[in-house]
């Protein structure tokens, strides 16, 4: 039997991970995307992953790895594994399409204030 929580998180998990996702370089149309399939690392970086709609900017490596692992620590996002094990590949979580549902899977990037604050609870100990 799960634990309670991992069925229904708290709204303060939530609204973390829902800020992360807010204050991320990740459009709609990659989230979107990640429903269903998913997207390996090289698809978000630089004018491509622009390109394809998945980064609201180009974006370079470092900068995709430390979003991407953001949001799989606040549990928006998951690594797909194959046969062979983990892949540079990228799913959304029950979590992360319940809130991309919620938001209609059509957002406005955070306020600076979000993002700010976004930024600051990366760099605290969990």
């Amino acid at each position: 039997m799960r634990p309670s929580f991992l069925l229904h998180p708290p709204q303060s998990t939530l609204d973390r991970a829902k800020r992360a996702l807010l204050s991320s370089v990740l459009t709609p149309d990659a989230t979107q995307k990640m429903v269903s399939s998913s997207i390996p690392l090289q698809g978000f970086i630089g004018e491509p992953g622009k390109q394809k709609g998945y980064t609201q900017r180009a974006v370079g490596l470092i900068e995709v790895e430390d979003e991407l692992l953001w949001l799989i620590r606040v549990g928006v996002l998951r690594r797909e594994v194959d046969g062979q094990g983990i892949t540079n590949s990228f799913r959304l979580t029950p979590m992360g399409i319940r809130i991309c549902e919620e938001l209609g899977f059509a957002w406005q990037p955070a306020p600076l204030a979000e993002v700010m604050y976004d930024w600051l609870l990366r760099r605290l100990p969990y």
